[in-house]
């Protein structure tokens, strides 16, 4: 031990005790998905703080030159009977409360392994345990137990990015309890034997406040709950507020405010009760309130019985290729897109083949590279390493003989923190549209990709667009980039009209006699319809004719320049209602395993064909010499300001669609409404800047550092800062809402702009696009459940081998019966012949 006492003298100077703000990586490896958990346990070094599993902690120190590690390992403790321990402990209570790390809620996860900490110093891996700290000299004893306890009380950087302590049933007081009008009707409820006044369900009751009416609540997402009437009465009549029948106690109720759409708090819940004949104290639960009915829902998150192959007895498949990916918090969206991704060859070829060589050039902190951390999670879903059987949960009941699926899998917490940084939706544990996140990761590819291989090439194709005045009879071709091909989806093209209609009528009639509603009946639209939508003209009606230097009438046709290898076709299943409500699509489209897309092949300017001359529009502003405020429709602004939408907004909205009218406007906001700068003054071209955002003014250093870091440009960078106002969140949401204006500011690998990294090379004369025949197949396809991308769930099925296999998180089973007509994205691959 006195040598074990000297090494770690001379390493002193080199082990730190953590101070706030340090990155602590003490749960998962920089470079795989080990943890204290897995076989080896994880080291951690005390001078970074980085950790590593055992097969990457040798490589470590020869690069680094530090020896000291701390090396945790958990071992998962045996399942005990949740009614009586057998330890003498106290049996381990039910979560009562929808929360986490408080009492009453969810526990958290190490309460379930028992931990092991001890110092190791390499080359040699000399084991140091507190024990032994015990008999070396103080400076030795007390600069190492401060470093061990302060690494193990430190938060580490994957809980730091999740909620650790969360409330879900903190309510707000309503703003209409107070001074809520309550009906002198005569209206008294009796104590039990309610029903829904129109369609006489009895359970999931709620009673409105204001006129003590009783009707059923909403329907779930899988066509449970209710029937919505409770609902429709708040939309009917605008009475706000309601109380869950059931859930009234002497300590309160379930109360929802549909104005204010979340559950809230009544203070004057005992008065409104009572004035239609209801005493709280003598009210008992006969019914499960909405937490005890979320809390139900986590529990039981991730069975398979809401996929869409429930049902079925699905094998479940494990090995290379066939790797689970733990959801951590609605990252479902994720895990469907990069398992997907992984399995197009040159993502494989990119990170996953040239592993060896991504990691020995990967920098002192390999948490924050991009290539790294994509590379690291390519090899956990394609190697098999991760591939094995989750361990039982045991909770104290004989073990399921039906196969769960379930594997031990990869949480791809790392990458999940470093694709989303600085990211205003992407950075949060809320459902994200998978579609949306796809097109985002593709453009961090394109950044970090930009002197090297790209393996989004694979998707990206150019899109021509020919657009013909109807008065001149003179076309003009633009080309644009793009990556997914957008699908609009006819209802009106609907193959089963009349069974639709038998379905409303039934709807109708069980309306008005009370009767339980009919099973919905799903939209069967033909795929050949979609596709002649596709490609059919669009008719432009206010078209600026620079022939005939008016508006007129033109019409667009949209084709391809080039096929890419990979066809990625979003079905565009989310839309607006007539009243801007996003809704959903319920159709059924019955998408080919195999696609031809020649006949859409675009032909450019053809034979004899004028082209529109290259004359920009009239600008929208008074013709002084001095630039004035621009001439806009008060009529269309007052019209948008009534609705809501901020002055600003409105005013730049008909200035940026040409005082075109009311629709053209309303578009633009719904299309607007998220840029960060939505309600920022209208600020013309040649005119000052808006405050804050003059030239001259100082940029912070530190912002500009966090968003290089990001793989942009100091250029870019500094842009974005002076069009937020030098505010870092503005400035990060604009430049990814601005990606296409910054297109022509060039960025290599690493944030440097091309010109210092390559130094003369001149840029490509336009975007690398691969062509070929315009004929696929189908390999996967990501599927949506739920009412908006906002919510719900995502899986993905993807062709392994001649057999379709669903990937659920976790899950990995063969699929039976691939729901291809209910897709949300679907991938095809170049056939080649």
């Amino acid at each position: 031990m006195a040598e074990v006492s000297e090494v770690l003298m001379s390493v002193l100077s080199t082990i730190r005790v953590p101070r706030p703000g340090d990155r602590v990586h003490k749960d998962e490896c920089a470079l795989s998905f080990s943890s204290p958990e897995s076989e080896g346990g994880l080291y951690v070094c005390m001078n970074s703080f980085l950790g590593f599993g055992s097969q990457y902690v040798d490589r470590h120190h020869t690069r680094s030159g530090q020896r000291a590690y701390l090396h945790i390992s958990r071992t998962r403790k045996a399942p005990e009977d949740d009614e009586n321990s057998g330890s003498g402990d106290p049996p381990k209570k039910k979560p009562t409360r929808l929360a986490i790390g408080i009492e009453g809620g969810f526990n958290v996860e190490q309460e379930q392994y028992e931990e092991e900490v001890k110092v190791v110093l390499f080359p040699d891996r000399q084991e140091v345990t507190s024990d032994d700290l015990a008999t070396m000299p103080d400076v030795v004893r007390e600069r190492v137990s401060l470093a061990m306890a302060g690494l193990m009380s430190a938060d580490s950087v994957s809980h730091a990015l999740q909620v650790q302590q969360w409330d879900g049933e903190v309510r707000a007081e309503s703003r209409h309890a107070v001074e809520l009008k309550q009906l002198n009707n005569g209206t008294k409820i009796p104590p039990s034997g309610w029903r829904c006044e129109v369609c006489d369900l009895q359970e999931n009751l709620w009673m409105n406040l204001s006129d003590g009416r009783v009707f059923c609540g909403r329907r779930y997402f899988d066509g449970s709950g209710g029937n919505n009437h409770a609902l429709l009465h708040f939309q009917q009549t605008g009475h706000p507020l309601a109380v869950k029948l059931g859930t009234i106690t002497p300590d309160g109720a379930d109360v929802y405010s549909y104005d204010e759409d979340d559950m809230v708090l009544d203070p004057k819940l005992p008065e409104h009760l009572s004035h239609f004949g209801i005493d709280m104290m003598t009210m008992e639960k006969t019914e499960h309130t909405m937490t005890e009915l979320e809390i139900a829902v986590n529990q039981r998150v991730g069975e398979w019985e809401v996929i869409q192959e429930s049902g079925a007895t699905l094998r479940p498949l494990s090995g290379p290729g066939l790797t689970g990916m733990k959801n951590l918090g609605n990252s479902c969206y994720l895990n469907s897109v990069m398992q997907v991704l992984f399995t197009v060859p040159d993502f494989q070829s990119k990170y996953v083949s040239n592993i060896d060589k991504i990691f020995n050039e990967a920098p002192s902190d390999p948490t924050q590279d991009f290539k790294t951390q994509v590379a690291k999670l390519g090899y956990g879903l394609l190697s098999g390493e991760y591939s094995k059987p989750a361990p039982d949960p045991g909770e104290g009941s004989e073990p399921s003989s039906e196969p769960r699926g379930d594997q031990v899998g990869i949480a791809a917490r790392m990458f999940k923190a470093l694709v989303g940084r600085g990211h205003p939706e992407f950075s949060t544990n809320r459902q994200q549209d998978a579609q949306e996140f796809l097109l985002h990761f593709i453009n961090m590819v394109e950044r970090n990709c930009r002197s090297g291989v790209n393996p989004s090439e694979a998707f990206r194709f150019i899109v021509e667009e020919r657009i013909v005045c109807q008065q001149s009879q003179k076309a003009k071709y633009t080309q644009r980039v793009d990556y997914i091909l957008q699908l609009p989806v006819p209802m009106d093209q609907a193959t089963n009209t009349e069974e639709l209609q038998e379905a409303e009528r039934r709807r109708e009639e069980a309306d008005s006699s009370g009767a339980p509603p009919p099973a919905p009946v799903r939209t069967c639209i033909p795929f050949t319809a979609c596709m002649a939508a596709l490609s059919e003209p669009e008719t432009l009606t206010d078209f600026w004719s620079s022939a005939a230097q008016a508006k007129t009438t033109a019409t667009k046709t949209t084709r391809f320049a080039s096929f890419p290898d990979h066809m990625v076709i979003q079905v565009k299943k989310f839309t607006f209602g007539q009243d801007w409500v996003p809704k959903k699509l319920d159709v059924s489209i019955d998408v080919p395993d195999t696609l031809d897309l020649t006949a859409l092949r675009g032909t450019g300017q053809q034979p004899g064909e004028e082209l529109l001359p290259e004359v920009a529009p009239p600008p929208l502003m008074t013709p002084d010499v001095e630039v004035k405020a621009p001439v806009l429709d008060d009529s269309t602004v007052s019209q948008l300001c009534e609705m809501g939408f901020p002055l600003e907004a409105c005013r730049k909205a008909v200035y940026y669609t040409g005082n075109t009218g009311i629709d053209a406007a309303m578009n633009w906001v719904m299309g607007h409404m998220d840029d960060p700068d939505f309600s920022a003054p209208l600020v013309l071209p040649g005119t000052s800047s808006a405050p804050g955002t003059t030239p001259t003014e100082s940029i912070s250093e530190e912002h500009l550092a966090t968003i290089v870091s990001m793989g942009f440009s100091r250029d870019q960078a500094t842009r974005a800062l002076r069009a937020t106002s030098n505010v870092l969140e503005r400035a990060v949401d604009w430049i990814f809402s601005h990606l296409d204006d910054l297109e022509s500011m060039e960025v290599s690998e690493g944030g440097r702009s091309a010109a210092e990294s390559e130094g003369s090379r001149e840029p490509p004369p336009g975007p690398k696009v691969r062509d070929g025949p315009g004929k696929y197949e189908l390999f996967a396809f990501i599927s949506h459940m739920g009412t908006s991308t906002m919510c719900g769930h995502y899986v993905c099925h993807i062709k392994k081998d001649q057999q379709w296999v669903i990937f659920n998180d976790q899950k990995v089973c063969a699929s039976e019966k691939p729901p291809k007509d209910l897709g949300y994205l679907y991938f095809y691959r170049r056939v080649t012949e």
